[in-house]
């Protein structure tokens, strides 16, 4: 009782009906089963491996899945919603892997699984990002780091065609654009990005000095 206590005075569950979760864990379905058949069709030759580069990697993903969270009813919500997301995502991306293209990425199909497991718990607490107290702030710079982290190492990333290496500036643009909407959209007060940046910038130069992604996935996920 007394953590429960502790919680709501971060951020109080807001009221909801059984056919709003419904409709909730329904479109987070939805979502996922389309951005798994996006993400798989611009894997594709021909297309423009700014999209592939994205859709490798955990950026997006940590993207979606925050803004998902944060807008749910509840922290219990936000975990079966990212659940229903990463599970609908992944399916939809590997049976067209499989049954279409005939390949069996077991390396990528562990990497993706482990994320899956692992993102309800991620979602509970960053439901709470979207609360009071320094306590929220530094739950939001979470996701808010491990973007700054990835988008860093960018500059270090291999796209097979390499005559379009000038598109790296414009994928690391795209992190900051995920930064800075993840820092005006979550906060429910504008000037709270003067707490959260600092610490993610903090936060960001230890992950990326101790190479922290790369000890934790093994060189799994696309620039590690």
């Amino acid at each position: 009782m007394e953590i429960h206590n502790k919680l709501n005075q971060i951020r109080i569950r807001n009221n909801s009906t059984t056919e709003q979760k419904k409709n909730s864990i329904v479109s987070a379905i939805v979502i996922g089963v389309i951005l798994g058949l996006a993400a798989k069709l611009v894997d594709a030759q021909g297309i423009n491996p700014i999209f592939d580069a994205i859709g490798g990697r955990l950026g997006i993903w940590i993207f979606v899945a925050t803004l998902l969270s944060v807008f749910s009813y509840s922290p219990k919500l936000a975990a079966l919603k990212i659940s229903s997301f990463f599970v609908s995502l992944l399916t939809v991306y590997y049976v067209y892997t499989v049954f279409f293209l005939h390949f069996f990425p077991k390396r990528e199909i562990i990497f993706w699984g482990i994320c899956a497991l692992i993102s309800p718990v991620c979602a509970y607490v960053i439901w709470y990002a979207r609360g009071y107290g320094i306590i929220s702030s530094l739950i939001l710079s979470f996701p808010i780091t491990a973007l700054l982290s990835e988008g860093f190492q960018l500059r270090h990333a291999y796209l097979p065609e390499h005559t379009h290496y000038y598109l790296i500036p414009i994928l690391m643009g795209i992190y900051l654009i995920m930064v800075i909407v993840l820092l005006f959209i979550v906060p429910k007060s504008p000037l709270r990005f003067l707490i959260v940046l600092p610490i993610s910038i903090v936060l960001s130069f230890i992950m990326i000095y101790f190479h922290v992604l790369g000890h934790i996935f093994g060189g799994l996920n696309g620039f590690l």
